[in-house]
């Protein structure tokens, strides 16, 4: 633990998520802000080919911008019947669909995905979440990066299940509790999912990295 407290930015405006690091960091004398502190760093560009390439895109532009360490995830749903699909494209995977009376962007991507599958057996609907987390600490703190990697596996659904979460949580089967990521509780859900996987490994290496032990790795 640190005795001297210190400020990182969480690569979101996403208040939900700033809450979700900044509980456990705090144990390890860390103040995490988002980047509704920082008007000024506009839209980032993720123009990387992996989850892992996404974050750390995102974490050195924060960081070079703040001069802040700084931790930015990056996460989606592969299908393996759709090679992969939606992968690092799953927020804006049905863009391409028109929206209906009522839905939003969740339901339309789930949508697009169920219609994808309407043909594959439930034997082949395999798929997993992936959450890759990337902390970078600017060259004015010594420099030095750590990127984790967390999967959650499972089955993609014929239809909705749940109304708890997000994204493509009401479709996602945990196969070991037999019910959809939206049937889960916040608690069981974090105990189970990528992010939550993700967040466990960061914490884990947190002193070292701050340290300058810890090198680029995603396991």
């Amino acid at each position: 633990m640190t005795s001297q407290r210190m400020r990182a930015v969480l690569a979101t405006t996403n208040a939900g998520k700033v809450r979700e690091l900044a509980g456990p960091l705090a144990d390890f004398g860390v103040d995490v802000v988002g980047l509704d502190h920082f008007p000024h760093i506009g839209d980032i560009v993720e123009d990387g080919l992996t989850f892992e390439e996404n974050a750390l895109i995102k974490a050195r532009t924060v960081a070079a911008e703040t001069g802040l360490v700084s931790i930015a995830d990056d996460s989606g749903l592969e299908v393996d019947a759709l090679d992969g699909a939606p992968g690092i494209h799953s927020a804006r995977y049905g863009n391409d669909w028109e929206l209906l009376p009522g839905e939003n962007r969740d339901d339309r991507n789930i949508r697009k995905l169920l219609y994808a599958l309407r043909q594959v057996p439930d034997a082949q609907r395999s798929g997993r979440f992936v959450c890759c987390m990337a902390a970078v600490r600017p060259a004015c703190l010594g420099g030095g990066e750590l990127v984790v990697r967390g999967t959650w596996d499972g089955r993609l659904l014929t239809a909705r299940r749940g109304s708890n979460g997000f994204g493509y949580d009401p479709v996602f089967l945990d196969p070991h509790l037999g019910r959809s990521a939206a049937e889960l509780s916040r608690e069981e859900k974090l105990a189970r999912s990528h992010r939550g996987q993700a967040l466990r490994a960061l914490l884990a290496r947190w002193e070292a990295f701050m340290h300058g032990a810890a090198q680029p790795s995603a396991d």
